[in-house]
């Protein structure tokens, strides 16, 4: 399985967003730490937003952060609303599938059952996971930033 530039690029976002927790973020400044086009960025930050892992706001003092706490954003269900579309094999398109197998073909369960295999391993994985106390990649996207661990938030909350 190959992961699209689309959630390469989306996962970039959510990763820069949480590691600048508590400030709106821009799609330019995104683009600069996350090397990605700003048209690009604009259509994936869209998406998230569309999806409800973004929240958006407009306007001169604009910009966009996590909907929710990195700790309740689920690696798998970020992965699922964006791959999850995309087509594995030409099989599982409804418009362009050409094959002649398909009603017989049993690599298609076993594809299906792989796809969800991937997906349920990324499931126990939350953004704050990937961000937290990751201090190579705090440096990269939040320089002179320090990031809170899992644990002082769930305190913080209690």
């Amino acid at each position: 399985m190959r992961v699209t530039k689309r959630t390469n690029i989306a996962m970039r976002v959510m990763m820069y967003c949480a590691a600048n927790t508590g400030r709106l973020v821009t799609k330019h400044e995104i683009a600069k730490r996350c090397n990605a086009s700003e048209n690009h960025l604009a259509q994936v930050i869209n998406q998230l937003a569309q999806l409800g892992f973004l929240h958006t706001q407009r306007g001169r003092n604009g910009g966009l952060e996590l909907s929710r706490p990195a700790t309740d954003i689920v690696i798998g269900d970020i992965f699922r609303a964006l791959e999850a579309p995309v087509p594995l094999a030409e099989c599982f398109a409804d418009v362009d599938n050409t094959c002649p197998l398909t009603d017989a073909c049993r690599l298609r369960t076993a594809l299906t059952d792989a796809a969800n295999a991937f997906y349920e391993t990324l499931d126990p994985i939350t953004l704050d996971a990937l961000v937290c106390d990751n201090f190579e990649l705090i440096d990269i996207m939040a320089p002179n930033r320090k990031c809170p661990t899992a644990t002082a938030d769930m305190l913080a909350k209690a």
